[in-house]
């Protein structure tokens, strides 16, 4: 039952972080991008099946999204490793802090290769998009969650 859960959760989260993403698809992919699916990054506070689940959910959205590969492989594993990192956070403030600072980095990069865009320019909207996702709407997600955490994410 414990494992049967655990995969529902991971699948429950890949899918609405791929819909979120390719809904918002104008917003979502570019060099200024604001993925409302980001807010969802907050979720392995919650539960460890978010590790898989959002990398699972980044690399359906990644597919959809047209950057190819690279963008597929490198913007997905930074999705992994922030989840991962943000599991690890020791305070509810600080769950936010690895996908805005990993996504920053390794988008910025992803991007730089993609499409030539100056690096450090490109680095500063993609964090700038994550800080708007990850705290803007993903710290209040938290703050609901947490009241309720028991009752959605039974171990």
């Amino acid at each position: 039952m414990k494992k049967t859960n655990y995969i529902v959760q991971a699948a429950f989260i890949a899918a609405i972080y791929a819909a979120l993403t390719i809904l918002f698809a104008p917003i979502s992919y570019g060099q200024i991008q604001v993925r409302i699916s980001e807010s969802l990054t907050i979720l392995p506070m919650f539960t460890p099946a978010a590790i898989p689940g959002l990398f699972v959910g980044c690399i359906l959205a990644n597919i959809y999204g047209g950057g190819g590969l690279v963008d597929i492989i490198f913007g997905s594993l930074a999705t992994l490793l922030a989840a991962y990192l943000s599991y690890k956070m020791p305070k509810k403030f600080l769950v936010p802090i690895p996908p805005v600072i990993v996504n920053g980095i390794v988008i910025g990069f992803v991007l730089r290769y993609l499409y030539g865009l100056p690096l450090l320019i490109t680095m500063g909207w993609v964090t700038l998009g994550q800080l708007i996702a990850c705290y803007g709407l993903g710290y209040p997600l938290i703050l609901t969650l947490d009241k309720y955490k028991d009752k959605i994410f039974k171990r």
